[in-house]
């Protein structure tokens, strides 16, 4: 996409793939190019109910994050799946996960739910 379409902020990770730009009828414009080129050089289908085009301060939900523009915080959805399965076995793998994001809140609540 990067070289083919001259597009400059593409972010990919596995089949999963976020495009930044700054003018949404340019991106709506692209959306059959991209399909276009996902299909007949990767072998890829855009999921039609997921494509969302979002303003960056809204944020980017991508990989079990959403991004803002100083920071990224976890999920709502993983967060609440979290809260229902932690115990004391995988709180380690949730705190790597957590990692990743600003989470200092929910950690200490993670950790005050399982002691």
């Amino acid at each position: 996409m990067k070289h083919k379409l001259k597009i400059k902020y593409y972010l990919r990770y596995c089949d999963d793939f976020v495009i930044l730009r700054n003018d949404l009828v340019e991106l709506e414009r692209f959306i059959p190019e991209f399909e276009n080129f996902l299909n007949s050089k990767l072998k890829l289908e855009l999921h039609p109910d997921k494509i969302i085009v979002r303003k960056l301060k809204q944020g980017i939900d991508f990989l079990g994050y959403v991004a803002l523009p100083h920071y990224r915080v976890l999920r709502t959805k993983t967060k609440r799946r979290m809260f229902g399965r932690i115990n004391s076995n995988n709180l380690p793998s949730y705190f790597g996960l957590l990692k990743h994001c600003n989470s200092f809140q929910l950690r200490q609540e993670l950790l005050s739910e399982i002691f």
